[in-house]
């Protein structure tokens, strides 16, 4: 009698402490939709509670974090966005860490034959400011890379009268997917995600600074489980789950 009771006793004290774990809340970068959705998959399947993300812009999320917004962890899509809260030492610093690598492309409707000639600055301005060009605003890392390309080229004084802009990466890759714009600058993984459009041009990888994705553990959280997804994003077997999407080990 005395080890069934002993059993039960165990699982009396087990109880309240898996009672207690709850999922990590993660705020990621709107790029990352379908490979954090994988990733938080893989994690729930060795046993944790599932994460819940959150997707939209680095910058409406770094926002949300700097008026108080209850997370665990965040992604972002560049380094501007997570240094502003480490500014504020809303991040713990420790805990940052640059996991992925991305490409900067034009995309067009799959059945639009259009390609994008990076040099002579002379075509590619007339093939980008032929019709409207999506992007992402200024204040989001895609917009931001966009731009720097652009200007990099020599073309951003003929463009800029065309663009319009999508309040993140994922908006503006809808506004070619649904034919609002012929033409759209997002991430190489971006065209991936999608079946409706085609790669039509890659921007030279000197043209803008390098797209990189940090991850910190927000000053806030108190969830240990937070941390724990943290170090499997970052391990290699969190980075074989990236590198399925199109996104590059750093």
């Amino acid at each position: 009698m005395i080890r069934p009771l002993l059993s039960i006793l165990v699982l009396l004290v087990a109880t309240p402490a898996l009672a207690q774990s709850k999922p990590p809340l993660v705020l990621a970068a709107a790029s990352l939709q379908e490979s954090m959705t994988a990733a938080a998959d893989a994690w729930a399947k060795q046993g944790h509670p599932k994460p819940v993300i959150s997707f939209a812009a680095s910058s409406a999320l770094a926002r949300q974090v700097e008026a108080g917004g209850d997370a665990d962890l965040f992604v972002s899509a560049d380094q501007e966005w997570m240094d502003a809260l480490a500014a504020r030492r809303l991040i713990v610093a420790n805990t940052r860490v640059t996991f992925l690598g991305n490409r900067l492309v034009v995309v067009a409707a799959k059945g639009n034959p259009v390609r994008i000639p990076v040099r002579p600055p002379a075509a590619l301005a007339r093939v980008l400011a032929a019709g409207p060009l999506a992007m992402a605003d200024a204040p989001v890392p895609a917009g931001r890379y966009a731009e720097a390309a652009l200007r990099t080229l020599g073309v951003w004084a003929a463009v800029a009268p065309k663009v319009v802009r999508g309040d993140s990466v994922r908006a503006a890759l809808t506004l070619v997917e649904r034919g609002a714009a012929p033409l759209g600058i997002v991430y190489a993984t971006d065209a991936r995600a999608s079946r409706m459009v085609r790669i039509a041009g890659v921007f030279p990888a000197a043209s803008h600074p390098p797209i990189t994705y940090p991850v910190a553990r927000l000053a806030s959280s108190r969830n240990p489980e937070g941390e724990a997804f943290r170090r499997f994003l970052i391990s290699a077997r969190g980075k074989a789950v990236f590198a399925r999407y199109g996104f590059t080990a750093r």
